[in-house]
Parts: C-alpha cells; sequence; structure tokens
C-alpha cells in the first residue's frame, strides 16, 4: 500500500472527527510555512536571512538571530489565514491576536536550536494547538495558561539532512518526509513507539558541576557502565537542539535530560513549558514514552506565563520514572544504599 502524504492524512482526520477542519487548516498551514523556512535555511550564509545577530534578546532573554525573526514572521503570516485567534511565540513578548472569533490558539518555538544555525547542524521548529479559553481580546494570555493535556495537537519540524514533520493529533505519532519529488510531505513512519528501556541518554555533561545531586548520582551510575549498578553500557549524545534530541529518541530510544540546576537564572529549568516542553511532552507520551520536570508529568504542570521555564526529562519511560526516584528516593541511591548489592530498586 502507498504511504500516505500529509495532506491525505489530514482530510482524513478530518472527516472522521467533526470540528476538526480548524485544527487539520492549522497544521497544514504551519507545514507550508515550514518549506519556505527550509529553503532559506538551505541558502546558509548566502541567504539574507543569515545576517548574524540582532544584538538583542527575544521575549525569554535568549540572543536573537536574524534567522529566528525571520522564521516567527514566516509562520505569523502563514497562521494569518488559518483559523487562528491567538499566536504566542518564543520570539514575542505577548501573544498576537488574529482572528478573535476563532476557537484555537498556536503557541509555538519557531527556530529552535538557533546556537546551532552558524554550524550546520539540524534545527527546528516546535509547536501546539489549543482551543481558546475565555475572551482572546480581553484576556490573550489565559489561553496560554492551560496544561499540557488539553492541547488538540503537537508537533516539530526538523530541518536537517531531511526535511521531516513529527506529528501528533492525539492518536499516535506519526512522521512524515518531504519529498522534493512529489513537492509534498509522505508519511515515512506510522505511529512511532519508543522502547521503554534506555541505553543512550542526552545531557549537557559541561554542566556537571552545576547539577544537584540527583542528576549527578544518576549520571554517575550510567557513566559505570557495565560494572556498574546498570551492568549495562550506555552511549552520550548532547547537540543542543531540541528538536534533533527528540527526533534520535523518537527513532532509536534514550533519554533527554535538561534539568534545573545551581547557575544563575537556571533554577527553573531552561526550555519552556508552553510551546516546547509541552508539545514534546505530548509526541512523546503518544510514542509511549514519558516526560517530566525530574518528578512530575510535564503534560499536569499549569503554566503561569506564556514564556514560563521548566527542567525537562523525556523518552523511556522506565528511564524517566528512574530519574523521578533518584529525586524522590535519595536514600535508595547509589553506593549510599544497603540495597546496592542487588539494586532491587534501580535494576531494569
Amino acid at each position: 500500500m502507498a504511504a500516505s502524504t500529509l495532506d491525505a492524512f489530514l482530510d482524513s482526520h478530518a472527516l472522521a472527527r467533526d470540528g476538526r477542519a480548524e485544527l487539520v487548516e492549522i497544521v497544514r498551514a504551519i507545514a507550508n510555512a515550514s518549506i519556505k523556512v527550509r529553503n532559506v535555511i538551505n541558502q546558509g550564509a548566502l541567504g539574507a536571512a543569515f545576517a548574524g545577530t540582532r544584538g538583542g534578546a527575544n521575549a525569554t532573554g535568549d540572543t536573537q538571530k536574524d534567522l529566528d525573526v525571520h522564521a516567527d514572521t514566516v509562520f505569523l503570516d502563514a497562521l494569518r489565514g488559518a483559523p487562528v485567534a491567538l499566536y504566542g511565540s518564543e520570539e514575542l513578548d505577548h501573544p498576537v491576536l488574529l482572528n478573535p472569533a476563532a476557537r484555537l490558539a498556536v503557541a509555538i518555538d519557531p527556530l529552535d536550536g538557533s546556537s546551532n544555525i552558524d554550524t550546520n547542524l539540524s534545527i527546528g521548529t516546535i509547536f501546539s494547538v489549543l482551543p481558546v479559553l475565555g475572551d482572546p481580546l480581553a484576556e490573550p494570555d489565559r489561553t496560554f495558561l492551560q496544561p499540557g493535556r488539553v492541547q488538540l495537537a503537537a508537533g516539530f519540524v526538523i530541518y536537517g539532512p531531511q526535511l521531516a514533520i513529527v506529528l501528533t493529533l492525539g492518536s499516535g505519532t506519526h512522521v512524515f518526509v518531504f519529498s522534493t519529488r512529489l513537492g509534498a510531505f509522505v508519511q515515512a513512519y506510522e505511529s512511532r513507539t519508543i522502547d521503554r528501556r534506555a541505553h543512550e541518554f542526552a545531557i549537557n555533561a559541561s554542566n556537571y558541576r552545576h547539577w544537584y545531586e540527583a542528576v549527578r548520582l544518576y549520571i554517575d551510575d550510567c557513566l559505570k557502565g557495565a560494572e556498574g549498578p546498570r551492568e549495562r553500557d550506555f552511549n552520550m549524545r548532547w547537540n543542543a537542539s531540541l528538536v534533533s534530541e527528540a527526533y534520535r529518541i523518537l527513532m532509536r530510544g534514550g533519554v533527554f535530560l535538561y534539568p534545573a540546576d545551581q547557575r544563575k537564572g537556571y533554577g527553573h529549568g531552561r526550555l519552556r513549558l508552553v510551546y516546547e516542553a509541552n508539545p514534546i511532552a505530548m509526541l512523546v507520551e503518544q510514542a509511549g514514552g514519558s516526560a517530566t520536570d525530574t518528578v512530575h508529568d510535564i503534560l499536569d504542570l499549569v503554566p503561569e506565563g506564556l514564556h514560563q521555564r521548566t527542567p525537562l526529562v523525556f523518552g523511556a519511560a522506565k528511564e524517566v520514572a528512574r530519574i523521578a526516584r533518584y529525586h524522590t528516593e535519595p536514600s535508595l541511591i547509589g553506593e549510599r544504599s544497603p540495597l546496592f548489592g542487588n539494586r532491587g530498586l534501580f535494576r531494569a
């Protein structure tokens, strides 16, 4: 049977579920806009959007590059023609009111991993679709202060060797790769499943001295390999691109950690809850994985602001649960535990 295109997949979803036509139209608009962003990215340093850093910061305090702003403009313009009431972006201080009569809102990180722009590594776009809550004209922020469980759709685009969209509409996590021959996104993987066990972790080990004890002990146990309490060797990865890390975990398993740490400004984590952690968490859960703030399920957290930060751990369900136990049951961790000999709590 021939693989489905993204358009056919979306059409089927709209027919199968009443009232989802608006949702499908929004996802289609994001997909089409991503092709435009990809075309600019492919020009690299030869393109005007790679002119450099603007010298300022975005709404969350991160250095803003020209390509960040360009991508934000492309997606905002694309969604002006879609049934979107509110547009909440990493690059903007406040939500933008588009169509007050519409019932849906979009939260988006237009260009994730922009520190990799100049080094030709994979970068991406992360998005979430939410139901509008209250009057979008009078209280535009309220819609984005809902827990991630209410998301109607979530996804990310990865601009790498392949242009791909990873998408969930609430029933599985699906991957569509852009075919230059067909000029369309074609389904490459249906209903991805993340192995519950992990043999690979992703973390920025340069911050080891700043981590809290639970994270240090967890990584120490992994690094001890087959001779340690985990009784197997682990690989380590880190490339500072959330979408790239998430795509790898969806393809071959593992776990990702971006914990809070003791540095100034990192006590509550660094990733944004609404438009980074929530959509990634929905995708991961729909693939059989888990996502937490090291202890609590990400999708159960209630945001206090559009740009709220959070620690984030996601990937293999058993490994994510293990990391939570390192935080909640410290007396049973590592060599300090009398259970170290058999590691009944941690063995798996």
